[in-house]
């Protein structure tokens, strides 16, 4: 069953002025429960607009936003509701930590819930460990983290929320490649443990390629396409179009197979080398 739906989902900046722009032009999503949706497009694509319609913080111009079936929009009172069951990480969260300690910011989100303090806290700590921070900083003032740390720590206030769906805006944006991967990894943990619904907005097509079940390519304002990982990183020349680009090993697989080499689609170098070591180990065979 979906457990988001959009239907001719519209949203235009400066309706009726002369500055008016429509960000998200008439899109029509169905997005399963459990799915993990890698969301890719150039800048001005509009995928960061879709984000923000999906839990709430926009309201659309025309179309619906349904949750289980239900149109979000249906008792705007309740819409905190669902923000609650569909969680936003913005991109560079660690901004928005403001409180005394590291507990406590991670507690903010649960305390609005109205649960009881002995929860909040348990949710709280459940958190910090899964994204992989100390009890040791628990205590501390949310700035003297480091900037990976402070990261995780911005995670972890929206996942102890426990929401169904997590929505994540360039999460690993400015971090190392050590940080990327380890926080990438925490991610793929947490959907395969709590087996919510993810969606993964990244310009990394590499971290979109290890992740997502399936794409969502945003341009201009249209949902240009959605399919599976595999499909959609194959029209390499379409993204191309887009200002896109494929995973560098699936691009390096491409121009083997223009070059008559019996390779298929690969998005990992894991999946390349079971397909690239037959061809070596059969070119060594003939060299002997």
């Amino acid at each position: 069953m979906a457990i988001i739906e959009t239907k001719n989902l519209t949203y235009t900046y400066g309706a009726g002025t002369p500055f008016e722009k429509t960000a998200v032009d008439h899109v029509d999503l169905s997005i399963e429960s459990g799915e993990f949706i890698g969301v890719i497009g150039h800048t001005g694509s509009g995928k960061s607009t879709l984000i923000q319609l999906l839990n709430g913080l926009l309201t659309p111009t025309s179309g619906t936003v349904l949750l289980d079936g239900k149109d979000i929009w249906a008792a705007p009172k309740k819409i905190r509701d669902v923000r609650f069951r569909v969680g936003m990480v913005f991109q560079y969260p660690e901004h928005q930590l403001f409180e005394e300690t590291v507990l406590k910011d991670i507690s903010f989100g649960p305390a609005n819930m109205g649960l009881k303090p002995d929860e909040i806290e348990e949710r709280a700590r459940n958190a910090a460990k899964f994204v992989g921070l100390p009890e040791t900083l628990l205590e501390k003032s949310p700035f003297e983290l480091s900037g990976g740390e402070k990261r995780r720590a911005a995670i972890a206030g929206v996942i102890a929320m426990d929401p169904d769906v997590l929505i994540l805006d360039e999460p690993t944006a400015g971090l190392d490649p050590c940080g990327r991967d380890v926080l990438l990894s925490q991610i793929t943990s947490y959907h395969e443990m709590r087996h919510n619904t993810v969606l993964l907005v990244s310009h990394s097509m590499e971290d979109i390629a290890r992740t997502a079940d399936r794409i969502l390519v945003m341009n201009d304002a249209h949902a240009a396409m959605f399919d599976t990982t595999e499909k959609v990183f194959a029209r390499g020349e379409e993204l191309e179009a887009m200002g896109l680009r494929v995973p560098q090993i699936t691009k390096i697989l491409s121009v083997l197979r223009q070059k008559g080499y019996p390779v298929g689609t690969s998005l990992t170098m894991e999946q390349a080398i079971k397909q690239l070591m037959p061809l070596l180990k059969k070119r060594g065979r003939a060299d002997d």
